[in-house]
């Protein structure tokens, strides 16, 4: 696949970069070059968004459009995706590493995502009010206008339609930059918009460095609203970027999400999640629960449990249907997730297992990390407070209720978080005082389309998904009628 190059969608055409340029992606199971792909240039982003304007604003275009045509469309958007199941969870699988069996549930729920959306936006809307004064007083949702979308690498697929279908139900254009790394399913996912019948301008795909597009989308005066989702520095500087023309934000930033299970949990199903909550996806999750509070009393054997089932994790090629866990997504990010097992070494705590990069048994040019479990004895270290972002576990002990409460709301982050325990009332307390948006009770990680999904603190500002995230690419009128048509007499002459 190397000797391919992918173009972007711009207009509704596929054109390439006004400077001729591309950037290879490869395969991280294996280091090859799966494609290469048209790196834009900021003037390709503006272009971009100057089509997104036009298809909004135009006399009879996208914003005036209505929602039952928009409901079809996506529909058959969902349709066509459906129509390439696997060959969309390949590609994610070669491009992402992840393995085959989480790719092909991505693409179910990406089409899940387009079908609610397309139920959603024809559905009622807006409210009315008595009041005073022969006045009609009503509230009515319309599109914000042009959104910049801008996504992460670790659910390509997904996190794509997660604003695309929404976006589009609600009756705005958009003008989407996916990650660098992972451009090829969204490469597919416009194609799907294409051939469905998107109206030329109204959906733009624009590939290239955040540092360039991803820039130009956050700065233009000419977007309305920019929805990100990736790490909390990098939302910082689209904030900041954002600020001068008051953009309207969705972020979905980063976590650092506590687990926490007390001793009257059911054992073995509070091991399990353990594992799951941090090494599904390969820890490449912003909602892992990558801190495990365990309770004093049950701490040994809990650890020597988890500890045995983690050496027996899988680890290979996405592809290879033996596979539990794959590669994480580059050299780079690797190199990134080994230096912070170094520091969690030099800042004392004590490794249980893993802590080393594979290259044994095929895996030599791949980018595998095994499983990796930390003891932490200090609420102060860097491996306990700062996002990793990979297969990487902390365990910390616990002595009663209001300790675990305290060490799970004690990090700047507030995505997600769970406790386990069979007593119900306890389950309660304590879930209701997490600091976080996403949060579970005796399971980890099953969200919904259906769902708010965001964050507390320093994980994100508004909400995805469910009524909250199509009304997250709305406005908010107030219109007002007045059923008397006469002078007000305010004044006397």
């Amino acid at each position: 696949m190397s000797d391919q190059v992918k173009k972007m969608f711009i207009d509704g055409e596929w054109v390439a970069s006004s400077s001729g340029e591309t950037f290879p992606v490869r395969n991280p199971a294996t280091g090859e070059v799966l494609a290469h792909v048209t790196k834009a240039t900021r003037e390709d982003a503006q272009r971009a968004i100057a089509a997104a304007r036009r298809a909004f604003d135009e006399p009879g275009g996208w914003g005036e459009s209505k929602a039952r045509d928009r409901a079809e469309l996506l529909w058959r958007v969902a349709d066509l995706i459906e129509a390439r199941a696997e060959e969309f969870a390949q590609t994610d699988t070669r491009n992402n590493g992840k393995p085959l069996r989480e790719s092909r549930y991505d693409v179910s729920d990406a089409v899940n995502q387009f079908r609610y959306y397309a139920g959603l936006c024809t559905k009622p809307q807006g409210q009315t009010y008595d009041v005073p004064d022969e006045i009609q007083a009503m509230v009515v949702r319309e599109p914000i206008g042009v959104v910049g979308a801008i996504t992460c690498w670790n659910y390509p697929l997904v996190m794509n339609a997660q604003k695309v279908a929404p976006a589009l139900a609600a009756g705005n254009t958009l003008v989407l930059k996916p990650a660098d790394l992972t451009p090829l399913s969204t490469i597919m996912l416009f194609e799907c918009l294409e051939q469905a019948g998107l109206p030329a301008g109204v959906a733009n795909l624009v590939t290239g460095p955040g540092s360039v597009v991803g820039d130009e989308i956050s700065k233009n005066e000419l977007v309305d609203k920019v929805a990100f989702t990736g790490g909390t520095e990098t939302g910082i500087a689209i904030m900041k970027n954002a600020a001068d023309t008051v953009k309207k934000l969705s972020l979905e930033l980063g976590g650092k999400s506590p687990n926490i299970v007390f001793a009257d949990a059911d054992f073995e199903t509070a091991v399990d999640y353990a594992l799951f909550a941090i090494f599904a996806n390969q820890g490449e999750v912003c909602s892992a629960g990558s801190r495990l509070l365990l309770e004093e009393s049950i701490y040994e054997p809990f650890m020597a449990r988890l500890v045995e089932r983690a050496q027996k994790i899988t680890v290979g090629d996405g592809v290879n249907p033996e596979t539990e866990m794959g590669p994480l997504i580059s050299e780079a990010h690797l190199e990134r997730v080994l230096d912070y097992i170094r520091i969690g070494l030099d800042e004392g705590a004590r490794l249980l297992c893993g802590g080393k990069r594979l290259t044994g048994g095929g895996l030599e040019n791949g980018y595998f990390l095994a499983p990796t479990i930390f003891e932490a004895h200090r609420n102060d270290m860097r491996i306990v407070q700062e996002e990793i972002f990979g297969p990487v576990l902390v365990v910390q002990k616990f002595r009663s209720e209001e300790e675990a409460i305290r060490l799970a709301n004690s990090t700047k982050y507030g995505l997600a978080g769970a406790v386990f325990t069979n007593d119900g009332a306890k389950a309660q307390r304590v879930i209701r005082k997490l600091r976080a948006g996403i949060t579970w009770i005796n399971t980890y990680h099953p969200t919904f389309n259906e769902a708010p999904w965001g964050g507390y603190k320093q994980s994100g500002i508004g909400r995805e998904l469910g009524t909250y995230g199509y009304e997250a690419y709305t406005e908010v009128k107030q219109i007002n009628v007045n059923l008397k048509v006469q002078p007000s007499g305010w004044f006397r002459n």
